[in-house]
C-alpha cells in the first residue's frame, strides 16, 4: 500500500464547502473524468488547469462541510489529488473521502505553515507532513487502521465486490 505522497501543495481557506470542491450545477454528470473538470471549481475556477497529479490540497478547518454528495470527493480524486490535508473536515466528507480511497489527514495549523506552491511530503503511517521549503515536520492525525485497510483495498466498494465474488483482500 502506498502511504508517502509528495507534491505542490493548493492552499485553500476555511469551511470549503461541497459546492465549492464540485458546484451543483454539474450534479447530472457521471464520468469521473468530466467530475474532474471541475474540480474545486467553485473556490477557484482555474484549479482543475492547475493541477498536477499527485499534488496536495491544504485547507483550514471544515473541509467539505455542505452537502453529502460523493461528487465532491469523486471530483478531487479522479482530478489526480493525491491527498487532502486539513485542520478538520465536515463528517460525512470524510467518510466519503476515505470510502472512495482519497487519503486524507487531520493536520491542526497546517493551513498557516503551508504556502500554494509548497513541496510537502505526506506520510500516512506517521500522520506526518514534512514542508520542503522549511524542512519544519507537523505532526496531523494517523488515520485508523480500519480506514488504512479501506485505503489500501482501493475503496469501500472494492472490497464490498470482492466479499460478494467469494474473494478475501
Amino acid at each position: 500500500m502506498k502511504t508517502g505522497y509528495t507534491g505542490k501543495a493548493h492552499l485553500f481557506g476555511k469551511n470549503i464547502d461541497t459546492d465549492q470542491i464540485y458546484p451543483g450545477q454539474y450534479l447530472e454528470l457521471v464520468e469521473p473524468e468530466e467530475i474532474a473538470r471541475h474540480c474545486l471549481e467553485g473556490a477557484d475556477p482555474s484549479f482543475a488547469s492547475k493541477l498536477q497529479p499527485g499534488d496536495i490540497v491544504v485547507a483550514g478547518t471544515n473541509f467539505g462541510c455542505g452537502s453529502s454528495r460523493e461528487h465532491a470527493a469523486i471530483a478531487l480524486k479522479h482530478a489526480g489529488v493525491a491527498a487532502v490535508v486539513a485542520e478538520s473536515f465536515a463528517r460525512i466528507f470524510y467518510r466519503n473521502a476515505i470510502n472512495l480511497a482519497l487519503p486524507l489527514l487531520v493536520c491542526k495549523g497546517i493551513s498557516s505553515w503551508v504556502e500554494s506552491g509548497d513541496t510537502l511530503k505526506i506520510d500516512l503511517e506517521q500522520g506526518t507532513v514534512t514542508n520542503s521549503r522549511t524542512g519544519k515536520v507537523l505532526e496531523g492525525e494517523k488515520l485508523s487502521s480500519y480506514a488504512m485497510n479501506i485505503l489500501d483495498k482501493g475503496g469501500i466498494k472494492a472490497i464490498f465486490l470482492d466479499k460478494t465474488r467469494g474473494k478475501t483482500r
